[in-house]
């Protein structure tokens, strides 16, 4: 289990501090939500979780395929909802991956991306389509 510690700091800010490091971050919300963006929005983060942690998984199966991905990288692009409540609608995901990797290698990468515990845990009704880019 971890803890979070998380305190409303007023003007739409939050402070949130990872229990095991002390590592602190803020949140605002964002312009179009009545925020004025300074830090990232709670919805943003659900895109950074997303990103991260498609990349980790990558990178525990490259150690076990032992090959490198240093340097790859993921952008998640976030839109919200256009109906209805409030609510992410898409998390697209581009993850480039460079170097060389065999079709093997590869498709074992992307399957491991796909298996992320973000990309399991969030609502059927976020579209998330992945598109991966290679060398």
């Amino acid at each position: 289990m971890v803890s979070i510690a998380l305190e409303y700091q007023g003007q739409l800010h939050c402070k949130a501090v990872h229990g095991p490091s002390g590592t602190e971050l803020t949140t605002d919300a964002p312009k179009d939500n009545q925020g004025r963006g300074e830090s990232f929005s709670p919805t943003d983060l659900v895109a950074t979780a997303l990103g991260s942690c498609m990349l980790t998984v990558m990178g525990i199966m490259a150690r076990t395929l032992e090959v490198d991905i240093a340097g790859a990288t993921a952008t998640v692009e976030k839109s919200m909802a256009t109906e209805g409540i409030r609510r992410i609608g898409q998390l697209a995901v581009k993850i480039r991956v460079p170097g060389e990797f065999t079709e093997e290698q590869r498709e074992k990468l992307e399957r491991a991306a796909h298996t992320c515990p973000v990309h399991k845990s969030l609502h059927p009704d976020v579209q998330m389509p992945i598109e991966f880019v290679w060398g």
